[in-house]
């Protein structure tokens, strides 16, 4: 692993966000980073993905590491390499000068660990390997598919509290990984004309990714079916009348995310259906980004989304009534059914390892309705804040096909209207965006939005 240095202190970073937490509770924490994950033999693994918890507070991805924060102190605990890693992995830095790097209080080899767990808190890691040690060492249950109880549930409150706004570090990284996000776009419309098959395009895309020693921060999207919200398959052809729905996003090696989507025409001009409805997609989208400020609730601001697309789909004729009634019936969600959008930071959703008890404000439980049962975050926006936005519209066959929708909806939707709109599958519009304390930024506005400037990007 290389240790490089960066223009802001590392280490300072990492002392501030360690006091932070020692302010907010009075118990050790110690963190595991996880291990690698054999693909299908021990020697062929997976790659390496750090607990993102662990990331915040040692800031570089250590496999087969822990650390313990007590009152502001960190305590490394990781093993030196093996005099033969040489060989296979090159020169790797020592535990003294990783632990220099991270402003490490101490350093402690990983078998010096168990005399340090008294009274510990900590949070699950993902790997079975590492939450099953977590859970013999600490001898008790500790699983990542269980909400935290007593003094977990104190720790993962406090550092919801401290992720849900980034710091000066966090927003370097994001930055970072917003840059390259736009520019990993704009590669896979420039690849659009030459390609035969989706897989084409997304190579386009991840290899600026790879180019700058970063990876995809989730499993690409990149699909003629954009209908199939995480559609992660590739090899369907592209055909001159479909839409490319690409959701892809750049993570930095820091482990911070981007997350961005945008929809073209593989033939490089939308039809007149095609551009209807990403004109309507597209409103509702910059209308939630100008609402968007310190206090606003982001549940007002998905309400705001779905009350936008009912009125364009009124407009083209699609839905019938109010859009106002229509959004209290759920109506929109036939064709919008996921919510606004979520927290990013060093998960492309934010802590969701921790269920909805960093996404909803506490207090707060989802709702059953179908308009608002897939909302990830419900909560004032406060400055500091990375949000999504990303409105969409889909034909979904399960849902519109599904004769009890059918039959409910039956005096909204003008199915035959409906029909004429065929060759959208699916559209989705999503944009990064930081709250600022007087209102936002988008880091991902280099990338264009308005269908003219994205036809110029397909075929300059």
């Amino acid at each position: 692993m290389l240790i490089k240095q960066t223009s802001t202190s590392l280490g300072d970073t990492l002392r501030h966000r360690r006091q932070q937490l020692a302010n907010l509770i009075d118990f050790p924490v110690i963190l595991w980073s996880g291990n690698n994950n054999p693909r299908n033999f021990p020697a062929n693994t997976f790659p390496f993905r750090a607990s993102s918890h662990f990331l915040y507070f040692a800031g570089l991805p250590l496999p087969k590491a822990a650390i313990r924060l007590e009152a502001g102190k960190l305590e490394l605990f990781i093993d030196d390499p093996s005099p033969s890693s040489a060989l296979w992995h090159g020169e790797t830095p020592t535990r003294e000068e990783i632990a220099e790097k991270i402003g490490a209080d101490v350093a402690r080899p990983m078998a010096e660990l168990e005399s340090w767990l008294e009274d510990a808190a900590t949070l699950a890691v993902q790997d079975a390997g590492t939450w099953t040690q977590q859970s013999q060492l600490l001898n008790r249950w500790v699983l990542p598919q269980s909400p935290p109880q007593g003094i977990e549930l104190e720790l993962a409150k406090a550092i919801v509290s401290l992720r849900l706004s980034h710091d000066d570090g966090a927003l370097t990284e994001l930055r970072k990984a917003a840059a390259i996000t736009v520019k990993a776009h704009k590669a896979g419309m420039a690849a659009t004309p030459q390609a035969k098959l989706e897989a084409e395009v997304r190579a386009a895309m991840e290899g600026v990714i790879i180019a700058q020693n970063m990876t995809t921060s989730y499993n690409s999207i990149v699909t003629v079916r954009g209908e199939v919200l995480h559609n992660e398959q590739y090899h369907n052809s592209l055909q001159p009348g479909d839409l490319l729905l690409a959701d892809v996003g750049a993570e930095t090696e820091m482990g911070w995310a981007g997350d961005v989507t945008r929809t073209w025409p593989v033939s490089g001009k939308f039809s007149s259906t095609q551009r209807d409805i990403y004109n309507v997609v597209l409103a509702a989208h910059d209308a939630c980004i100008a609402k968007i400020q310190p206090g606003v609730e982001y549940e007002d601001i998905h309400l705001l989304a779905a009350t936008a697309i009912a009125e364009g789909l009124v407009e083209l004729g699609i839905l019938q009534g109010n859009p106002q009634d229509l959004v209290e019936i759920d109506a929109h969600a036939l064709f919008f059914p996921h919510g606004i959008g979520h927290l990013l930071g060093l998960d492309v959703h934010d802590m969701e390892d921790l269920g909805d008890l960093a996404g909803y404000e506490e207090g707060r439980e989802r709702s059953d309705r179908f308009g608002l049962s897939y909302l990830r975050l419900n909560r004032p926006l406060r400055p500091g804040m990375l949000v999504t936005i990303e409105p969409g519209f889909y034909q979904v066959p399960a849902i519109l096909n599904d004769a009890n929708v059918r039959l409910k909806y039956e005096n909204v939707v003008n199915w035959q209207r409906l029909s004429e709109f065929a060759d959208v599958r699916g559209i989705r519009i999503e944009d990064d965006v930081l709250v600022t304390t007087e209102g936002s930024e988008v880091l991902t506005a280099a990338l264009p939005n308005d269908a003219d400037a994205v036809e110029n990007l397909i075929t300059p």
